[in-house]
């Protein structure tokens, strides 16, 4: 069987409402253009009644394709298991709570195959979030820009399309999901563009999100920028810095020492050694320094040895 022009991966947690929608919708929009599609709903451990419309969905529309998690394991491993399982020439991703329109689906594919862009981000230029969802995340937004290089305007929209090739290539996990085009550069895709979308209101249900993402997305950002750096060599850093520490603690301890035989062959005044917090702190950044290039060294030892596969239990499959 020929893989279908677009997959649509659709990740979800207790949307029950919504689910029967969208994929209506998402069927009209690939009818009326000609598409050869298939959905991929990923319950991320419901416990709502979505399997079930799901179950249901899948009598209607063939091209309905569907992973269940045993339990909640969060929107990356959703995507991460999703993008495993399309075979789609152009994969996207989209929210299962009709915030995001399947309407947007032919202009993304034509910037994918026509314009030659391996990624095309969705921009909610105009949202319909409360205040206080909507300042944290423009300010979340131009941190990455700034600290990334990466001119988006919404990284964490849902709405995305990427060539096959893209999905294929990338490991979403932890809650990266935020940063999937750091991490698509990262495996050397770099023609990366953004269209503004449109963003609706909710129409069943509340937001699974809440504030403490945005504490959860700095720490995901200093980790992605790491892991881009330095996560095939973790020595460049931890060595480079221990090393660093290490000269820094031990030419101050020979200065401080030579400091003080010049003292006793000039019988001049002077402090023991054991006195001068000077000398504790040299010390200490010897100390740093040995166990940050160990650090270093475990680290290249754990990257060798690891896998490169996430494991997720699954207990459904259609």
């Amino acid at each position: 069987m020929n893989n279908p022009d677009i997959s649509v991966v659709v990740p979800l947690y207790n949307e029950e409402e919504s689910l029967p929608e969208l994929t209506a919708w998402i069927d009209r929009v690939a009818v009326a253009h000609g598409l050869s599609y298939e959905v991929i709903f990923v319950d991320d451990g419901s416990s709502d009644g979505s399997w079930r419309v799901i179950e249901s969905l899948r009598q209607q529309f063939p091209a309905v394709r569907a992973i269940g998690f045993a339990r909640n394991y969060g929107k990356s491993a959703a995507l991460y298991c999703g993008f495993e399982a399309a075979q789609g020439e152009v994969v996207f991703t989209m929210d299962a709570d009709l915030q995001d329109s399947p309407d947007e689906i032919p202009e993304l594919r034509r910037m994918i195959l026509e314009e030659g862009y391996d990624l095309v981000s969705g921009w909610k230029k105009k949202r319909y979030d409360p205040v206080g969802k909507r300042w944290p995340s423009k300010f979340f937004n131009w941190t990455a820009r700034i600290a990334s290089g990466i001119r988006l305007h919404d990284f964490n929209c849902g709405l995305k399309a990427y060539r096959r090739k893209v999905v294929k290539s990338i490991e979403v996990y932890g809650e990266m999901h935020r940063f999937i085009p750091i991490l698509a550069r990262k495996a050397g895709f770099r023609r990366i563009g953004e269209k503004v979308v449109e963003h609706r209101a909710r129409k069943y249900g509340c937001s699974k999100f809440g504030l403490e993402r945005m504490v959860k997305g700095y720490l995901d950002l200093i980790t992605v920028l790491f892991m881009s750096h330095f996560g095939r060599s973790p020595m460049y850093f931890f060595g480079g810095l221990g090393t660093l520490m290490f000269l820094f603690g031990g030419v101050t301890t020979v200065w401080i020492i030579v400091a003080k035989l010049w003292k006793q062959s000039h019988d001049l005044p002077l402090r023991p050694v054991a006195d001068q917090p000077l000398f504790y702190l040299a010390m200490l950044a010897v100390i740093l320094g040995v166990q940050l290039f160990l650090a270093g060294f475990l680290g290249e030892l754990v990257n060798r040895g690891s896998s490169d596969r996430n494991k997720y239990l699954i207990d459904k499959n259609l």
